[in-house]
């Protein structure tokens, strides 16, 4: 399956699963030197293979539609780790509602509740909150990706980086899934897994494809 195909399949597949709402929401890929990204103001659920945006590492349009305005989001994540070939990013309502809490340890604004949070996510980093599409936001995002793979923008959504879009996706539903423990039990005491067990979790998960992506440079 090409890049361009499965970013149309994941994208109805996050739209079906109702992971994001309206015209939110974003993907891209990367392809060889260039990340395929979708466009600006396109739901989800009507993305095609074949009118894709095409952005260079530093996120400058290349070719297609224009893309969306936080292409700048998934060029950051995947100049910094290169075992990473896509990044998914939505607006899913228990993360973001997440995102919204006062209080947040920025280094660990979620506990790892269970199993598979410890597998597919490990560690999570809060960023500060900047308006949708600013670009501003470049330095924090690589700062904070270079450490997780797994980020929550401040008041907004969930970014997820993965050896493949299947990878970032399975890693971000998981991530939804605790948020919606944790709000479920707030309040409750809970008993998250240890450090040690969520490091053991993580060097024991198959990896879902080989890191084949190399770090873009701008």
């Amino acid at each position: 399956m090409t890049a361009a195909a499965a970013i149309e399949r994941v994208a109805h597949d996050i739209h079906r699963r109702g992971l994001t709402h309206g015209r939110t929401g974003n993907l891209a890929v990367r392809d060889g030197d260039r990340v395929l990204v979708t466009p600006t103001g396109v739901s989800l659920g009507e993305v095609r293979a074949d009118a894709l945006s095409v952005v260079d590492a530093s996120g400058r349009h290349l070719a297609g539609p224009r893309p969306t305005k936080e292409a700048f989001l998934h060029v950051a994540m995947l100049r910094v780790r290169p075992e990473a070939n896509a990044v998914v990013h939505t607006h899913s309502v228990h993360s973001a509602a997440l995102s919204c809490l006062d209080g947040l340890d920025p280094e660990r604004p979620l506990p790892p509740l269970t199993a598979y949070y410890g597998m597919r996510v490990g560690s999570l980093r809060l960023l500060p909150y900047a308006a949708p599409g600013d670009p501003a936001a470049t330095a924090a995002v690589e700062d904070a990706a270079r450490a997780s793979h797994a980020l929550l923008l401040r008041n907004h959504g969930p970014v997820v980086a993965g050896a493949d879009l299947d990878a970032a996706l399975d890693a971000l539903e998981e991530l939804e899934h605790t948020a919606q423990l944790f709000l479920l039990t707030r309040g409750l005491p809970t008993a998250p897994l240890s450090d040690a067990q969520v490091a053991a979790l993580r060097s024991a998960a198959p990896r879902s494809a080989a890191p084949t992506g190399k770090a873009l440079t701008p």
